[in-house]
């Protein structure tokens, strides 16, 4: 939806109920729904305090999400020029296969895992980071995915990992680690925060927007901080996201500038 508000053409593959999906059909995305008639969907509970965040999540159709997303990947890629996967994904293997064939056709990529401990023991996940063209973390998610203890070691080990890296800080604003360039920063604005859940969402709805347009990196990364950042003054990450207009201009929403960083 961030990404929608800011003109992207933007498709979700995912198995949804039937409430989430027409909210997204409202905001002009176009929905492919995985999700068989009468299978129960997930639903997650976010525990919210001033200091912490946490999620207590019933899977239903989502058991099964990655295995259809894949076999209808195995059968068609999608028609985009971005693609962005936000799940925690089991068969490694499998996906950066797949991200490299997507690659092949120019299609450029990114993922947010999310926070799943056991991710960086498995087998093929260097693999899978190296395919990728941008990785989103946030702090945390940054040193447990190199296990360093600091963001100084964190940062100095993403650097071998992956090409592009945003570390979304919260408050802080937001950092990219573009390959063969110095990290580039962008502070936070200053909100009333009611309640983050989805901001990180927000954020790479609003980076990925202007990374299609071809905007330079340092637009993209303040499109995604003040995106993020908006969608915090209420509870759930929907109700406060900015409409179009006031997107826009809360982004100083650049002109395209074709051919850098599709």
């Amino acid at each position: 939806m961030a990404a929608a508000r800011l003109g992207a053409e933007v498709e979700v593959i995912s198995a949804l109920p039937e409430g989430a999906a027409a909210r997204l059909a409202m905001e002009r995305v176009e929905v492919r729904n995985l999700r068989k008639a009468g299978e129960p969907h997930a639903l997650s509970v976010a525990l919210s305090t001033r200091h912490d965040r946490a999620f207590v999540t019933f899977d239903g159709a989502n058991a099964d999400l990655e295995a259809r997303l894949l076999a209808r990947f195995s059968r068609r890629l999608p028609r985009a020029r971005h693609v962005h996967v936000a799940m925690g994904p089991r068969d490694l293997q499998a996906w950066a296969a797949v991200l490299a064939r997507l690659r092949a056709r120019g299609v450029s990529t990114s993922w947010d895992f999310g926070w799943h401990d056991e991710l960086p023991r498995r087998r093929g996940f260097r693999s899978l980071l190296g395919v990728l063209d941008w990785v989103f973390v946030n702090e945390a998610e940054a040193r447990l995915y190199t296990a360093a203890r600091t963001m100084t070691v964190a940062v100095a080990r993403w650097r071998g990992l992956a090409r592009n890296i945003v570390v979304k800080r919260g408050p802080l604003g937001a950092i990219v680690l573009a390959a063969g360039a110095a990290p580039l920063r962008a502070p936070a604005p200053r909100v009333t925060v009611v309640d983050t859940t989805g901001a990180g969402d927000a954020f790479n709805g609003g980076f990925l927007a202007a990374l299609v347009r071809g905007a330079l990196v340092a637009d993209c990364l303040r499109a995604g901080v003040v995106l993020g950042s908006l969608s915090t003054r209420a509870a759930g990450g929907l109700d406060a996201l900015p409409p179009k207009e006031e997107a826009a201009a809360a982004c100083r929403w650049p002109s395209a500038r074709r051919g850098a960083h599709r």
